[in-house]
């Protein structure tokens, strides 16, 4: 996880299309939070204790946070974990999972 998560963030940084949401954000302490929250997610221990979705986005959908950011956060967690050698049918599952809390984190 810990891997998977470095390397996520290091493209959504380099990504024009998303990286000026993260511009004021503390990066170590946002890939914690990720790392505890996917792990969660993926039936590991249940570590995460941050806000829910809708909260803690809600800025950042304020700032023009929409369903093209979102695209472009799952495409950049595809490409990660295909690089690390995960299944198709895994990622497939990891994305269908993001999807899913796509209405949340747009306060919808």
């Amino acid at each position: 996880m810990d891997a998977a998560v470095d390397i996520f963030y290091r493209k959504v940084l380099g990504d024009a299309r998303i990286s000026s949401f993260f511009d004021d954000i503390d990066m170590e302490r946002q890939a914690a939070k990720q790392k505890a929250f996917l792990t969660m997610v993926m039936g590991g221990p249940a570590h995460y204790t941050g806000r829910d979705m809708r909260t803690s986005h809600a800025r950042l959908v304020k700032s023009g946070l929409n369903d093209s950011h979102v695209d472009a956060v799952i495409e950049l967690l595809a490409a990660t974990l295909k690089e690390l050698g995960v299944a198709d049918s895994d990622i497939a599952e990891v994305g269908a999972l993001a999807n899913s809390v796509r209405n949340d984190v747009l306060s919808r």
